[in-house]
């Protein structure tokens, strides 16, 4: 993978960080997002007394073109570093993400019982969507070479006053290593031991019911709680199911957490 740090940020791409206290969040953003659409969430979180991280994935918040040199195996590695680092910090640490950011969050619990308390999820991507997809992931290379992008999947959002920050163009490169992450994430789901909070929109224009079908089903070693969000889109954390997310998720945390509050020491 090439180096991204040279490339140009695009305006709020950058990483998030708050120290606060003993009981940390993780938060992963989305395919061809960036931190941006994480901050409101995250500042929601940092105020209410907790430590926040909001990595950046390599090859997002730059240019498509940057992202087609990534692969799904460069974003864990990002998220699982920032987890490990957080892990160092803190008594605790819950992860939560949206869309393919959950599918990251899910493997980091399936990865490291022992450290992850809790998992929150925002219309989560566990499942080939596009039917393309398992085809090109062989010979993405090629494929790649004959159709280097896609029209965008950004900002599915049904405020007009909202915008999530990702690209115009999907990367078909990058998006064809995505099958790797969500066999690997199926495959591990019966080692999930961290409670799961799921949130579903209704209205979802990018990832359809079968991801949260697959979590039904296969999560059986664990707590799962769905609450459906029926006044969003894809990207509810910007929607106007905003609230609902933020402050489920830190009630979440409270409850979950071994302290029995989360709150700042």
């Amino acid at each position: 993978m090439r180096p991204t740090n040279a490339i140009p940020l695009a305006p709020g791409a950058e990483p998030f960080s708050h120290i606060g206290s003993g009981v940390g969040v993780l938060l992963c953003h989305g395919f061809t997002g960036s931190p941006h659409s994480m901050r409101p969430w995250a500042e929601y979180l940092a105020r209410s007394g907790l430590s926040v991280e909001v990595p950046r994935l390599p090859g997002h918040g730059t240019t498509w073109q940057d992202m087609a040199l990534t692969t799904s195996d460069d974003w864990y590695a990002e998220v699982e570093g920032a987890l490990l680092d957080l892990a160092r910090r803190c008594d605790e640490v819950f992860v939560m993400g949206l869309s393919m950011g959950g599918a990251l969050t899910l493997r980091l619990a399936q990865e490291h019982p022992e450290t992850v308390s809790g998992v929150v999820l925002v219309n989560p991507s566990l499942a080939v969507e596009d039917p393309r997809l398992p085809i090109i992931a062989p010979i993405r290379r090629l494929a790649a070479r004959i159709l280097p992008s896609t029209p965008g999947l950004a900002s599915d959002i049904s405020l007009d006053t909202a915008t999530e920050g990702g690209y115009d163009r999907v990367p078909t490169a990058a998006a064809a290593t995505l099958p790797k992450l969500w066999r690997a994430v199926q495959d591990g789901m019966s080692g999930l031991r961290a409670p799961v909070l799921a949130y579903r929109s209704t209205q979802d224009h990018v990832v359809g019911p079968d991801s949260l079908r697959i979590l039904a089903r296969r999560a059986v070693n664990t707590r799962l709680t769905i609450h459906l969000l029926h006044d969003s889109y894809h990207v509810a954390i910007l929607d106007r199911d905003a609230a609902t997310i933020f402050e489920g998720s830190l009630a979440f945390v409270h409850e979950r957490s071994r302290s029995g509050k989360g709150a700042a020491r």
